[in-house]
């Protein structure tokens, strides 16, 4: 290797950390508080307590530099929000009351309040609470929450870098609030917002920061002159503060394109780059500007979002390449390490050939420091850690587990034909109201119901063998019973099974594919308290047996409603696993897709009349940079319609989707021609009805009106209100009434009232329309 100077000053350090502790500490301290068994002082002990094992973690594994304000007790774009005195005037007097409560009332509403919209953080499936600004927006500074982590750990005698939102990216990613013009642009008030960044970059300085990362994931997207203008402004005025730690501009999740000239030049310290696969432009970008003279480098190069182990030969190769490109080359993953789960040694179900392919947290600060090491002081010092990593690989290109030539052969022989339905929509429509006889306004739920502590006790004593798998169907069977029961009293329409029986929609599904791999651990938080288990998608795809068809049919014997049969869509079955790298996305879908269409057709020929293939997560998916759009979307929506093109024209194809921006992908919505298609609608006003009609979309559609990520319990007033503003955009004979996401994390108390409501609204304004002869 070259300019030894440079590589002598390799450091590892990391962006951001699992929040939630190996057992979910925190989560049980939140929930807890909640609910009044956790006072605030022992909440507050529980997250120093993590935080403080978070940082001797990586001190230890060899991190020099530990990142501090990326711990939250919900979102970290909520603990921007409240950073700069962006409290909307709804909980103005809550937050002013109790800070910890009105927090929390900010993120998860009150009986009289609404929350904050949230929605998804870029392309990955974190959600955040979406900032609400308007011209009257005030902005002031509270580096209270800052200020204090980055004492603890200087406390702890470790060198500590504190991790903020960026000014830019925080503006670009909030929205007007309730009340104000739409095309209000946030970014106009920059300039309000700079000299509260200013006094808390200060403040950290005062407090002994020597670094300051601020975060700017936004940039990465295409942005207009007038953004790129914003951004040179903002890191000008900033650069040039005299009463400032150095700071460190990060971006990641893509390539930084026109952003990177900007950066490049703007008077900052150093900048943090994403260098994995999907931002390898930003590596001869960074050389076709001269690269960072008198700056300082921090390279992503092993993958943060991914649990695959990293290729450290290729990455000791870019990280060589970089030397001489900048005054100081630190290594770190590509983006926060929030995004994967804590420690793969904690897996003691997976193969032992099969774990060292894996690498969790822990594993990608070992192969930071590893790769820190190596360009520190030569590849003679990690012979040993590099003679493991390329047999890990080795076994893993060379594993049966990767590939079924059944599986390989079968896709493709996939024609066009395949992929669509046999008769066109409107021959559809009309076949499937007279099979169903369905009212006006149809009542339905997305999927899921209360899975409530017997639920996950029985599931727990069947794992453990304390009860035999008879003893815990008859629980389901109950359960499904319980559940059937309550949705006849109610008085809705199309019915649901409740889903007792799955633990996660993705991980029921994976468990019974071949390909997949669970986890017992691989916990990873999907917003506040909400931790999922991604599957490993690990080898090529099939559907030994029918995986839904039994409880669905035991389900449809118990009423003379139509029940739907649920599914999760070959996107979605992608995007909230661990996906597999060694082969391109859409090939893997069209695996899963047919799968699934294995699954719908046997739901069919069971009675199945109504079949939902979930797919919310195909906006999230959706590639940053418009220019890669296009052959994403084209395989995405080629993956739904092969799962579900199989059927008879009179069986209703329904699909959902939620807390993403659906506007632009309106057209791919429509692409996925499934008959009817929910969407999460209320905290956002019903904005997706009527994106939905600017398109002409032609189709059945149920906007939400029920908020199911509070627990606030919607009257029926207000879903009437909502269900009228989607009146106003989409016609009754093609609106549907629903909730905005299914009902697993609700308790029944409050389900049971929601859905009173919601039926109740549903009946009031179907008596409001105009009969017709």
């Amino acid at each position: 290797m070259t300019s030894k100077s440079a590589a002598a000053a390799a450091r590892a350090t990391v962006y951001g950390y699992p929040r939630q502790g190996m057992g979910r500490e925190l989560k049980k301290a939140i929930e807890g508080y909640w609910k009044g068994r956790v006072d605030a002082d022992a909440l507050r002990a529980t997250a120093a307590e993590l935080r403080r094992s978070n940082w001797q973690q990586l001190s230890e594994a060899g991190v020099h530099e530990v990142p501090t304000g990326d711990f939250s007790y919900y979102d970290h774009v909520l603990d921007t929000s409240v950073m700069v005195g962006a409290i909307p005037a709804r909980h103005s007097a809550a937050v002013e009351a109790d800070a910890l409560d009105g927090y929390f009332a900010m993120a998860r509403g009150t009986q009289d309040v609404a929350p904050l919209e949230m929605t998804k953080w870029f392309d990955t499936n974190y959600h955040y609470l979406v900032p609400e600004l308007g011209p009257g927006t005030v902005f002031t500074a509270d580096s209270a929450k800052q200020v204090a982590e980055l004492r603890e750990a200087l406390a702890l005698g470790l060198t500590a870098r504190p991790v903020l939102v960026g000014p830019v990216t925080y503006l670009l990613l909030a929205k007007p609030a309730p009340g104000v013009a739409a095309d209000f642009d946030p970014l106009t008030l920059l300039d309000r917002l700079l000299p509260v960044y200013a006094e808390v970059l200060s403040d950290l300085r005062a407090a002994g920061a020597e670094w300051v990362q601020l975060d700017e994931p936004a940039l990465v997207q295409d942005r207009t002159p007038a953004e790129l203008n914003a951004a040179t402004r903002a890191y000008r005025d900033l650069g040039a503060l005299t009463d400032r730690p150095k700071l460190l501009v990060a971006s990641y999740f893509d390539r930084l394109g026109d952003a990177l000239p900007m950066l490049a030049k703007a008077p900052v310290d150093g900048l943090a780059l994403d260098f994995t696969e999907a931002a390898a432009a930003n590596l001869d970008a960074l050389a076709a500007v001269g690269g960072l003279p008198g700056k300082r480098l921090v390279a992503g190069v092993v993958n943060g979002r991914n649990i695959w182990v990293n290729d450290l030969e290729k990455s000791l190769a870019t990280l060589g390449t970089l030397l001489g490109l900048a005054d100081r080359v630190d290594v770190a993953a590509s983006c926060s390490l929030l995004h994967v789960p804590l420690d793969a040694t904690a897996e003691r179900d997976i193969e032992p050939q099969i774990l060292r392919w894996l690498a969790f947290a822990r594993q990608k600060t070992a192969e930071i420091v590893t790769l820190a090491k190596g360009l520190a002081q030569g590849t003679g010092a990690i012979t040993g850690e590099l003679a493991a990593n390329r047999a890990a690989l080795a076994s893993r290109a060379h594993s049966p587990i990767t590939r079924d030539p059944a599986v390989r052969a079968r896709v493709g022989a996939v024609t066009d034909a395949d992929a669509r339905r046999s008769q066109p929509y409107g021959e559809r429509a009309a076949a499937q109201r007279a099979h169903l006889g369905l009212p006006l306004l149809p009542t339905t739920t997305i999927g899921s119901f209360p899975q409530t502590a017997e639920l996950r006790v029985a599931r727990a004593d069947l794992r453990a063998g304390r009860i035999d798998t008879a003893g815990y169907e008859e629980r389901i069977r109950a359960e499904i019973q319980e559940v059937i029961s309550f949705q006849e009293k109610t008085g809705l329409d199309v019915l649901v099974h409740g889903e007792a029986e799955r633990n996660d929609m993705v991980q029921y599904f994976a468990e019974q594919l071949t390909g997949y791999l669970a986890t017992q651990h691989g916990w990873v938080q999907s917003y506040g308290t909400r931790y999922v288990r991604p599957p490993v998608l690990a080898g090529d795809i099939s559907r030994p047996e029918p995986m839904t068809v039994r409880w669905t049919t035991y389900a449809q014997s118990l009423t003379r409603r139509p029940v739907k049969g649920m599914l999760t869509g070959p996107v979605t079955m992608l995007a909230w696993s661990f996906v597999r790298d060694d082969q391109p996305l859409g090939d893997t879908a069209r695996q899963v897709a047919l799968a699934l269409r294995d699954e719908v057709n046997d739901l069919e020929t069971a009675g199945t009349s109504v079949i939902q293939v979930d797919e919310p997560a195909l906006r999230e998916t959706l590639p940053l940079r418009a220019a890669d759009r296009p052959g994403y979307l084209a395989w995405a929506t080629e993956a739904f319609r092969l799962s579900t093109a199989g059927v008879r024209p009179d069986t209703q194809i329904h699909t959902h989707m939620c807390y993403a921006e659906f506007g632009d992908i309106v057209q791919a919505i429509d692409d996925l021609d499934a008959d009817v298609i929910s969407l999460e609608a209320a905290r956002s006003h019903m904005q997706v009805a009527r994106e939905l009609a600017g398109h002409g979309y032609p189709r059945e559609a149920g906007p939400g009106v029920y908020d199911i990520h509070s627990p606030r319990v919607p009257s029926t007033d207000e879903a009437a209100a909502l269900l009228r503003k989607g009146l106003e955009a989409i016609p009754a004979e093609r609106l549907w009434v629903n909730p905005d996401c299914g009902l697993k994390t609700r308790g029944w108390p409050e389900t049971r009232a929601s859905l009173d409501n919601l039926v109740a609204a549903a009946r009031a304004v179907r008596a409001e329309l105009p009969t017709t002869d």
